[in-house]
């Protein structure tokens, strides 16, 4: 019994060395969207600041700008399915790189409520000097990693990102239903 008691105050002292979250079911740092949010969050500001301030753009107007520069022709509607951002933020993207004269709108004659996008030749200019920039940051971001983890990193990522499209449709079933 004096065991027993002995035991018990001992446990009740260490329940209250530990921190109240110690107990938690759900730790936000270990919790795995929390997590990708996290790095890709620091990533953003990073890559930003590197063609933040030579070029002058943020986050949306890089990712217009790349994904035109990969593709040639795009509709504002096109660009944001490749890239996730949403719509307003395309249209916002778009119209700042419309005044800077880093892109060119062509109506769409089949229909006129779209427009073709695609890079002028400063547009083009900016791509190609950022590109390798940006490629020798991703180049640094990962160079912590063996060639084995690279490669296995990028296979989750590609089936985390096959499974969250999967879960997103899934979720739109569900409120179709409700």
């Amino acid at each position: 019994m004096a065991g027993q008691r002995a035991s018990e105050g001992k446990a009740g002292e260490d329940l209250a060395e530990q921190a109240p979250g110690d107990h938690a079911a759900l730790k936000l740092e270990h919790f795995l969207p929390y997590q990708l949010n996290v790095v890709s969050s620091l990533v953003s500001q990073a890559l930003s600041r590197v063609y933040g301030r030579r070029y002058g753009i943020g986050v949306p107007e890089w990712r217009v700008l790349v994904t035109l520069g990969q593709f040639g022709v795009m509709t504002a509607k096109a660009i944001g399915a490749h890239t996730h951002m949403h719509k307003t933020k395309v249209s916002r993207a778009v119209a700042v790189m419309e005044k800077r004269r880093l892109l060119v709108r062509r109506a769409n004659r089949d229909d006129m409520r779209e427009a073709f996008l695609s890079l002028t030749a400063a547009g083009r200019t900016m791509y190609e000097e950022i590109a390798p920039h940006a490629l020798d940051f991703a180049r640094r971001l990962t160079e912590i990693l063996t060639s084995g983890d690279r490669e296995a990193f990028h296979r989750a990522l590609q089936q985390l990102t096959a499974r969250s499209a999967q879960l997103v449709a899934e979720a739109g079933e569900q409120e179709e239903d409700d």
